[in-house]
């Protein structure tokens, strides 16, 4: 007969392998960590530098922030929210000087080397200028 162990016998670990209390502290959400990707908006002269927060735990990659540093009529942007996978979809809102238009869209689907094409548009359309978009690399968020 198989011998009986009491729950406070027990030992708990946690995703990373550390130890925990119990087994409710044990399968509990660890803290999303974020990860940057920085990519390049490209249309003929207009380049947009673009340094994304995201959260590397989901696929398609979920955007959580970042921002449009510049290339773009009253830089920087916020980059409010999207998402980086088979398709690529970045909404910002300017947070720059000038009269510029107030928010961009940004669509594209992906293709090899690592990139996007699609389309981008200011205040509400999306598809007024085509664009390619280079993913440059990945970096730990500090």
């Amino acid at each position: 007969m198989p011998q009986s162990t009491k729950a406070a016998d027990r030992a708990f670990y946690d995703a990373t392998g550390g130890q925990a209390k119990s087994f409710a502290e044990s399968v509990a959400a660890q803290k999303a960590a974020t990860i940057n990707a920085y990519v390049e908006l490209r249309n003929g002269s207009a380049i947009f530098v673009i340094d994304l927060e995201i959260d590397p735990n989901t696929y398609p990659f979920q955007v959580v922030s970042g921002t449009i540093k510049s290339g773009i009529c009253g830089a920087p942007w916020a980059v409010t929210g999207g998402q980086l996978g088979d398709q690529l979809l970045l909404n910002a809102t300017r947070k720059g000087q000038g009269s510029c238009a107030s928010t961009i869209t940004v669509v594209g689907e992906q293709q090899d080397p690592l990139s996007w094409r699609g389309t981008y548009g200011f205040d509400g359309t999306a598809s007024s200028f085509r664009h390619t978009t280079i993913f440059h690399a990945w970096s730990l968020s500090p």
